[in-house]
């Protein structure tokens, strides 16, 4: 596969001609049940609050293709916050249950707090709570944490790849100290969290000698570790399937280390495979978006900063529900029934594809104008 790097704002140019979702034809209203065209429900929504980040993680957004002068999208070009949760009631009328926000760096949009109030106000046709959640690179957590739980959030992902002080100030590339994101997770548990994550993504030759000290760390913490793949998720990083260690490696490292025994899935869709330590201090997990793809279950859709849905992590189109939303007088049945054409149509399995290898042609093709992650979150 491709290790070609090339500038964003060619593959924003790319994405520029993004369709806005036909409303033609019989309103669909919602029912709280919506399947795509492989009987997946839709259930989780990722929404990505800004595109901008103050790491320069060189699998995600390396320093040389958002340098100093990138283009970040302008202010007024992002979904309000009046606008996210209008949107987000939506997709729950139509069955979402899990909501996570996400970036670039979303503790870098001013005021978070008065969304996750929007948003931890809202309910299930049955009267339930969402399960709402934030992932962060945690360099702000330690003085936002008290703020975040108060506003009423209730799990936090914590991206974390290495322990070494030297080696994670070379990962993230803004000289951040490793200190500063492990005093987040602790102001966090001081908070009242009550789901902490860490998620480590594991490149061949630069982290993965970590793994073991990154396990023995957070064991017995109630910080639940997971490691990723490295992944191929758009194309400014140069990923090459030689970087990949695979999850089946990982858990033989901590095998070595402490005894294990596998842990069954919370709920069907769940991405990490989960394990727990024997003698009862913990579990981590392991996400396999590589080398075990788990398109079949995928119940994730993916909201932009500025307002596009994309069905896929690994996406090469996505569809305008900015355009609609501020068009005057369309209505909330209207975005209904745009959200549930686009999901009934909804065929992605990349990652399938890519397994199989059974046609390299069309993923050569999708790979040149995959969406960065930095752009809908991971």
């Amino acid at each position: 596969m491709s290790s070609k790097i090339i500038p964003v704002t060619d593959w924003r140019s790319m994405l520029r001609d993004r369709p806005t979702p036909d409303l033609s034809g019989s309103p669909v209203p919602p029912n709280g049940v919506l399947t795509d065209t492989r009987g997946r429900a839709l259930r989780d929504l990722r929404i990505s609050i800004t595109d901008r980040c103050n790491f320069r993680c060189v699998y995600c957004m390396p320093k040389e293709i958002f340098g100093n002068d990138h283009p970040f999208l302008p202010h007024a070009e992002l979904l309000t916050f009046e606008e996210i949760e209008r949107l987000a009631t939506v997709f729950v009328a139509h069955g979402v249950r899990k909501i996570r926000l996400t970036g670039g760096e979303p503790l870098l949009r001013r005021n978070i707090e008065h969304l996750i109030e929007r948003l931890a106000s809202l309910r299930t046709p049955e009267g339930d709570p969402l399960d709402l959640s934030l992932t962060t690179n945690g360099s702000l957590l330690a003085r936002k944490a008290h703020a975040l739980r108060a506003a009423g959030l209730r799990r936090l992902t914590v991206s974390l790849d290495a322990l070494d002080d030297s080696l994670f100030r070379q990962i993230n590339d803004a000289d951040f100290p490793v200190a500063e994101v492990l005093d987040g997770i602790d102001a966090a548990r001081e908070a009242g969290f009550g789901s902490i994550k860490v998620n480590m993504v594991v490149k061949r030759g630069t982290n993965d000698h970590e793994i073991v000290p990154m396990a023995r760390h957070f064991r017995g913490t109630g910080v639940v570790l997971r490691f990723i793949e490295y992944m191929d998720v758009g194309t400014s990083n140069g990923w090459r399937m030689d970087d990949v260690v695979a999850s089946a490696d990982v858990i033989a490292q901590i095998a070595q280390y402490a005894r294990i025994e596998p842990v069954a899935p919370g709920y069907r869709g769940e991405t990490a495979e989960r394990w727990r330590y024997s003698d009862g201090s913990g579990e981590f997990g392991t996400i396999s978006s590589v080398t075990r793809a788990f398109c079949g279950d995928c119940t994730r859709v993916r909201l932009s900063t500025e307002g596009k849905i994309y069905l896929c992590l690994f996406a090469s189109q996505g569809y305008d529900l900015r355009a609609l939303l501020r068009a005057p007088g369309l209505d909330d049945a209207a975005l209904a029934t745009a959200i549930a054409r686009i999901w009934h149509g909804r065929g992605d399995h990349y990652s399938e594809i890519r397994a199989s290898n059974s046609a390299p042609r069309d993923v050569a093709a999708h790979d040149a104008r995959r969406v960065e992650m930095s752009y809908i979150g991971g």
